[in-house]
Order: structure tokens, then C-alpha cells, then sequence
């Protein structure tokens, strides 16, 4: 048990976007942390009547104690706990799970619950979800880990317990007979600025209400199985930071309003069914630092605006029928990180713009229908380390001297491109795991280097065989360890 006297510090994004990514996707950039939420209703809490003050401040009140107990008894069997702790916020007590404070009436009252996981309390076979939560006049923060498992159960909110609120975080993650749909009453909670209902089995399509919480800084609905179409009404929450709504089974567009969340750093859509166009209006998300529209059925050209999103580090849209040429517009988002575009019928030559993207870490363009040569100043990016050009149709020499070859290794993928060859120094030099033609080689001669780990040889050579090969000799260059 922590006893907190003072106000917390304020929260703070990973994608991703916690989850970024997750995908799986972590996010690397520096997004809020949500593992705390500072407290801001304290001064509107009634002043304390004659019976209270008598209290001493290692006490609560008798009725706020009694629905505590009730909600640790039917989680929870590691203690009986009215017996156990009789005074839950009592300073040093030993309680797990719980945190409290010292409220404006000189009282002690809950402020956090964590169940699901030690240390914290673990749930019983039993548990069902405990809606005397809402009761609890101060409670600001509520965790439930990998805690309803067994027996199924819903998500309910009472209304007539939803009077001055003061919930701020709402946890819900891993919880897999937590099932049936949001309850349109969550929008009655309006000091949520975290809302996460990640990893459960919540089904049925997102309430429009939701949207009313104009405090959500972060709304994570993820890995669920939520249908229907993304309400417009989105484009209210305007305060938001982090949103992610991957791998449900939604369908329709992104709605237009999208553009009106100013805000947003994080946007992950993957893995749902959503399709039609990028809207016009993402061009206003200036902050917007994590996109994944992986895995859905979004087609047609991208908005002319992009380049207005000059704060985005991860663009992840593999899997896709978009069917377009490459835009060029890619290379003029200089701080991209991660470029994902595969599987998704890009075709036309990789754009020598992309050669701009210094930052770039990683490069997937793999199985689409790109023709052309490698751009030459692919060579000089000097801080990417994945590259994957594979299952093309690229020709021509690869632009990649020895260093480059050694610093990617085995994530650099060229194969499937019948038309790219290595110059003959190359072939000789380069120690890595792909397969690529040598250009210009006689035709009664091939090269091939055999890997050390393979033939047991202390040093990798080269052996000239007598296969008669027109054109092209395949060569099958391997790391060396």
C-alpha cells in the first residue's frame, strides 16, 4: 500500500505507438507514460461533517471501507480481507494493489486499485467484473491484468452511481471472458483521460458516446472484436495523444474528422477492414509521429498534403491494394524512421527522393511491382540497418559498397529480382546471406563462396566451377561467423 499526500506528477506516448508499436510494432519515440494520473478534482470534494472530523486520519470512512471490502472479496481469494486489513489505507499496511489519500476532508481514501497480477491481487476463477468501482468517490486510477479469465462477464456501469466521478485511468487489458460491448454509459465518466480495453473479447461496434469524453488524452480499444464503421463523431476528442483501434474487424472509411485531432501523435488502424483512400484532411495532424494502416483494404492515391506531416517518424502500411506508383512525396518526410509500404502493388521505379531520408532505420518494399534500378544514394544511408527490396522486378547494378553490405547483413534482402547483379568485386567482397547475379561474368565460369559454419574451412574462398551459364551467373553470397 503507498499512501500519496501530494499531487502526482502529470502523465507521460511507443504507438504505439504503446502498443507503437505492439504490431508487432514498440514505439520508440517518447510518447506519454500512463502509468499515473495527476490528481484534479481534490478541491471540489464536500468539506467534512462533525462524525468525520472525529476520525484520525489512519481511518476512512466506514461506508467507503465497506464497498472496498466487497470488491476485494469477490476478486480476489488470496486474503479475507476485512480480517487481514481492517484499516486498507492505514500507513504501512502491507495491502497489495492499492494506493490512497489524504483527501480534503483529513481522511484517507482510495485513489488506485491494481488486480490481476502479483504482487498485486490475483483474481479467483469466479471473478466477474466489480461495477461498485464507480462508488468509490475518489478513485482516480483502476487496473485489471489478466484478471476475468474464466467466468464470463461484462463491462457495466451503473448510472446512478456516476454523479462527480473523479475516475481518471480505466485499465482493462488480457481479460479473455470479459465479453459483450462497451456500454454507451462509459460517456458518463468525464474525468477519463485514459481509457484502455485492450486484449479482451469486447464485441459489437464502438459507442458513439465514447467520443463525448473530451478529456481522453489516450483511448486504446485494441485486439478486440469490435465491427461497424468509426463513428464521425471521433473528430470531438480533441485533447487526444494516443489512439489505437488495430486488430478488431471494423469496416468503412476514416472518417474526415480525423483531421480535427490536432493533437495526435499516435494512430494505429492495422488490422481491422477499413478501406477507401487516406482522407485529405490527415494532413493536418502536425504531431502525428505513429501511423500503422497495416493489414486493411485501403486503395487509391495518397493525400497531396502528406508532406504537411513533418513529425512523423513510422509509417507502417504493409498489405494493402493500393496499386499506384511509389509516390515521391515519401522522401520528403525527412524525419521517417520506419517506411513499411510492402505486399501492396506499388509499381514504377523507387522514387530518388527516398535517397533523402537520412533517419531512415527501416526500408520494406518487398513483393510489390517496382521496376528500375536501386537509387545510387541508397548507399549513403548511413543509419538504416533493415532494407528489404525483395520480390520485384529491380535491375541493374547494386549502388552498395563493402561497408554497406557488412552493416546490414542478413537484413539486407534482394532476392526475387532476377535483374540486379553484383559487380565482380562486390561478389568477392561481400559476406552476406542473399542471392544475386554477378554482372559481366564469362560464360564459362560462376562464382560462389561457401560459407565457413557449413564446410568447416577457417577462411571463406571462392571456387570456379565449369557451369556453362548464360547471361547472368546466379552467385549465393553467405555470412561468414
Amino acid at each position: 500500500m503507498k499512501l500519496l499526500t501530494s499531487t502526482a506528477s502529470p502523465p507521460f506516448l511507443s504507438i504505439m505507438f504503446s502498443s507503437f508499436f505492439s504490431l508487432p510494432i514498440l514505439l520508440l519515440f517518447s510518447l506519454p507514460s500512463f502509468s499515473s494520473v495527476p490528481v484534479t478534482n481534490a478541491s471540489k470534494q464536500p468539506p467534512p461533517t462533525a462524525n468525520q472530523s472525529l476520525l484520525s486520519t489512519d481511518d476512512m470512512l466506514p461506508s467507503e471501507a465497506q464497498t472496498l471490502f466487497k470488491i476485494m472479496d469477490s476478486l480476489s481469494s488470496d486474503h479475507s480481507w476485512s480480517t487481514s486489513y481492517p484499516n486498507p489505507c492505514k500507513p504501512g499496511s502491507t495491502w497489495p494493489g492499492i494506493e490512497c489519500r489524504l483527501g480534503p476532508d483529513d481522511l484517507l481514501h482510495v485513489s488506485r486499485l491494481d488486480f490481476g497480477t502479483s504482487p498485486n491481487p490475483t483474481c479467483k476463477s469466479t471473478a466477474t467484473f466489480p461495477n461498485q468501482i464507480f462508488a468509490l468517490p475518489y478513485l482516480l486510477s483502476v487496473f485489471f491484468l489478466n484478471c476475468f479469465t474464466q467466468t464470463k462477464t461484462l463491462l457495466s456501469i451503473p448510472p446512478n452511481i456516476l454523479t462527480n466521478s473523479s475516475l481518471q485511468q480505466l485499465s482493462l487489458r488480457s481479460n479473455l471472458a470479459l465479453v459483450g460491448p462497451i456500454p454507451s454509459q462509459i460517456s458518463s465518466l468525464m474525468s477519463l483521460q485514459i481509457l484502455t480495453l485492450s486484449q479482451n473479447r469486447l464485441s459489437g461496434s464502438i459507442p458513439a458516446e465514447i467520443f463525448r469524453l473530451s478529456s481522453l488524452v489516450h483511448l486504446d480499444l485494441s485486439y478486440n472484436i469490435l465491427t461497424g464503421a468509426i463513428p464521425i463523431e471521433l473528430g470531438n476528442l480533441t485533447n487526444l495523444v494516443g489512439l489505437d483501434l488495430s486488430y478488431n474487424s471494423l469496416t468503412g472509411t476514416i472518417p474526415d474528422t480525423i483531421g480535427q485531432l490536432g493533437l495526435l501523435q499516435k494512430l494505429d488502424l492495422s488490422s481491422n477492414s477499413l478501406n477507401g483512400s487516406i482522407p485529405d484532411s490527415i494532413e493536418q495532424l502536425s504531431s502525428l509521429a505513429f501511423m500503422a494502416l497495416s493489414d486493411n483494404r485501403f486503395s487509391g492515391n495518397f493525400p497531396a498534403g502528406l508532406p504537411n506531416l513533418q513529425s512523423l517518424q513510422y509509417f507502417i502500411m504493409d498489405d494493402n491494394p493500393i496499386n499506384i506508383p511509389l509516390p515521391v512525396e515519401f522522401g520528403k518526410l525527412v524525419k521517417l524512421q520506419e517506411l513499411r509500404l510492402a505486399n501492396s502493388g506499388y509499381s514504377g521505379t523507387i522514387p530518388p527522393s527516398f535517397s533523402l531520408l537520412m533517419n531512415l532505420s527501416t526500408l520494406s518494399l518487398q513483393n510489390n511491382r517496382l521496376i528500375g534500378g536501386i537509387p545510387e544514394g541508397f548507399g549513403s544511408l548511413s543509419h538504416i540497418y533493415h532494407l528489404n527490396l525483395s520480390r520485384n522486378l529491380l535491375g541493374g547494378v547494386v549502388p552498395f559498397n563493402g561497408s554497406f553490405f557488412k552493416r546490414l547483413g542478413r537484413n539486407l534482402d534482394l532476392s526475387g529480382n532476377p535483374g540486379l547483379c553484383l559487380s565482380p568485386t562486390q561478389a568477392y567482397n561481400v559476406k552476406i546471406a542473399t542471392e544475386v547475379g554477378v554482372c559481366g561474368t564469362s560464360k564459362n565460369g560462376s562464382l560462389m563462396m561457401k560459407s565457413q559454419a557449413s564446410h568447416g574451412f577457417s577462411k571463406s574462398f571462392f571456387l570456379f566451377g565449369g557451369l556453362l551459364v548464360l547471361g547472368l551467373n546466379p552467385v549465393l553470397i553467405l555470412v561468414r561467423y
